[in-house]
């Protein structure tokens, strides 16, 4: 069955307190290559049958209204895995 991802992340000006932690923890383990880590949410969503343009515009709805917070979050993409 065909699988919609949908990628979100904190918009930039939001502080990520989760992103500063694991920052901090990677330069404590010896990788002081990474400056920064933003987290974000994936989420996947199962399809019945072919993704259709109707299915992704059906997706990206329900990314901005239900899987994100359109206050503090930007959807960053909705794609079909694979394609």
């Amino acid at each position: 069955m065909p699988i919609i991802v949908v990628e979100v992340m904190p918009k930039a000006e939001i502080l990520d307190p989760q992103g500063k932690a694991v920052a901090g923890a990677l330069t404590r383990l010896g990788y002081t290559q990474f400056s920064a880590v933003r987290m974000g949410k994936r989420f996947e969503l199962t399809v019945e049958g072919p993704v259709t343009a109707e299915t992704l515009a059906a997706a990206k709805v329900i990314a901005d209204e239900i899987l994100s917070n359109a206050v503090i979050e930007d959807v960053v993409s909705v794609t079909e895995l694979g394609a």
